[in-house]
């Protein structure tokens, strides 16, 4: 078995659509950004099946809508975007947006199998990381379907809200390795909007594609929000999630959730990996 940087203001949508998507912000737009008070400054809660960020390079508010949005939800929407005077604007995303569990390599736990991320450790201890919405349906972890070989306990989670899990290896038989597949991974870093990353999971194996938002907050569709996750165009399927994002040997993230597939490609979400080393007190190796 092989083993194993944040938006700078926050507008929000239109006060038609409020109902629907109460909203925080991080820091205010400029006033000559808002259209009077058609935007509110709040984005913190909204509606299942949509994701928001703010591009870098226009200063707008990108909201996400995925398959599942539709009728007054995405007609509301539309209006508020149109409403926003240029602060906003409103893309959508086929398939819906969902925590991947069904499940590097493939790591069960209960009835659900995930994915593992990046092995870490505190000095002579062990662990490894995975999706928090996978930490929080098992407390113990194997490498086989059949519950054979233990890997270890559920430590610590962190879902909704974050979406990370740290799992401490209590199996000595277990070779632990320091890469992901035949990647070695050497040290950790914040994604940046235009970098090329790789995916693995144990789903989908490896799939590449190029970071498209920072800090985003993601309703997913019976599954809660997250807040601060990497945006990419890489493609993922359940079962990948806890799989590891990386750009040669840094690590960059944890897989969260997300649409489409893998036929058709899809928009896929990721946990930063620095603010869980951080949270955990552990460094990849």
């Amino acid at each position: 078995m092989r083993t194993v940087r944040p938006a700078v203001v926050v507008a929000a949508l239109a006060a038609a659509a409020s109902a629907l998507i109460p909203i925080t912000a991080v820091a205010a737009p400029a006033p000559t950004q808002l259209h009077g008070s058609q935007l509110i400054a709040q984005l913190d809660r909204g509606v299942p099946g949509t994701a928001w960020a703010v591009d870098p390079a226009t200063n707008q508010v990108v909201v996400t809508a995925d398959s599942s949005v539709r009728g007054a939800a995405l007609t509301g929407l539309e209006a508020a975007v149109a409403d926003s005077a240029g602060a906003a604007r409103l893309e959508r995303a086929s398939g819906t947006f969902q925590p991947m569990i069904s499940g590097g390599d493939a790591i069960y736990g209960g009835q659900y199998r995930c994915s593992l991320g990046f092995n870490v450790r505190s000095g002579n201890t062990y662990y490894f990381l995975t999706a928090g919405h996978c930490g929080k349906v098992a407390s113990s972890w194997y490498s086989d379907a059949n519950h054979n070989t233990l890997l270890g306990p559920t430590e610590a989670f962190s879902f909704p809200g974050n979406d990370y899990a740290l799992v401490r290896y209590t199996n000595t038989s277990v070779t632990i390795s320091g890469t992901a597949g035949g990647q070695d991974i050497a040290s950790a870093a914040n994604a940046y909007v235009g970098e090329s990353v790789t995916r693995r999971g144990s789903t989908t194996g490896v799939h590449s594609g190029t970071v498209t938002g920072l800090n985003v907050t993601v309703h997913y569709v019976g599954g809660g929000t997250v807040r601060g996750l990497i945006q990419t165009d890489v493609c993922a399927e359940p079962g990948d999630s806890g799989g590891p994002l990386y750009d040669d040997s840094v690590a960059i993230g944890l897989t969260s959730g997300g649409s489409g597939d893998c036929r058709s490609g899809g928009t896929t979400f990721f946990q930063p990996v620095t603010e869980a080393l951080q949270k955990y007190g552990v460094s990849v190796f």
